[in-house]
């Protein structure tokens, strides 16, 4: 999947005007912040494009369990404010797998029109599973440092070490197993690549290895993985560079070799508009 310029003119347009408003769900290592928003400049880019957008403030390393609850009082704050009965939920990374757990253990199924995950980990991570197995030391090291940092930056119980665990394939096995979708909501998915390692720097290392253990994937989630509901394809961009994982929230608020993660974003919501959502 690549974007055009659409929906970057100076003139508002109505072609993400959806009939549900829009809540953007972040991943891990993600915070919502007072005067910046983790997703960049794409929450401003839909509302020029006619969207009504919230975000989601759950914990950056919170497990699934505990951040679907964060979720949930989310959604049903934005449905009392706007008025409407549901929300379409569009959840990066893992993400997805709280908005998943919401629906079904929390009983949402009735607030949420429309899931779209993007490079959500359903499936599993097999770069996590050799993590576990030879190397726990390092995982609790990082879990050391990262959750006093991630309490004093607001999360209210962050667990660095069991969020991480819940990637791994045996544990996303049954987390698919026990947690089905509902009848009442529309699943879709989309993965991204990047195309060679150095098209993002920062993901570098993390590339070659996902890449080895789970192949093709955006530096930390494969396109295999992230496969779940109806699969709408692989987000690459028009440049040689692909679409890292890092560039989904738009964290260089800038687009690079023909990546307009602002496009891809307004392309998603058009196609929920005209789904009739």
């Amino acid at each position: 999947m690549s974007s055009d310029k659409r929906g970057l003119g100076k003139s508002p347009s109505l072609l993400c005007k959806t009939k549900y408003p829009i809540m953007l769900v972040h991943g891990v290592g993600s915070r919502e912040r007072k005067h910046s928003s983790c997703w960049g400049r794409i929450p401003k880019a839909l509302e020029n494009e006619g969207a009504e957008i919230f975000c989601s403030n759950q914990d950056a390393w919170g497990t699934i369990e505990e951040n679907a609850g964060m979720v949930k009082e989310s959604i049903l704050a934005v449905l009392s404010k706007t008025g409407h009965k549901k929300v379409n939920v569009i959840a990066l990374s893992k993400g997805g797998l709280e908005v998943r757990y919401m629906i079904h253990q929390l009983e949402m199924g009735d607030k949420i029109a429309s899931l779209t995950t993007i490079s959500t980990p359903h499936n599993g991570s097999k770069t996590m599973d050799y993590l576990y197995r030879s190397h726990k030391y390092i995982l609790k090291l990082i879990d050391f440092i990262i959750d006093p940092l991630y309490r004093l930056l607001g999360d209210k119980n962050p667990d660095f070490y069991s969020t991480c665990h819940q990637f791994t394939t045996a544990r996303s096995e049954r987390f698919n197993h026990e947690i089905l979708n509902s009848s009442k909501v529309i699943y879709q998915s989309y993965a991204s690549i990047m195309k060679k390692p150095y098209s993002d720097m920062l993901l570098f290392i993390p590339h070659i290895i996902v890449k080895l253990f789970d192949g093709e994937c955006d530096g930390i989630v494969s396109i295999d993985s992230a496969k779940w509901g109806v699969f709408k394809g692989v987000i690459t961009g028009k440049g040689i560079r692909g679409i890292s994982h890092s560039d989904l929230r738009d964290i260089r608020k800038m687009d690079l070799f023909g990546m307009n993660i602002r496009g891809i974003y307004i392309d998603i919501v058009n196609n929920l508009k005209q789904m009739g959502l």
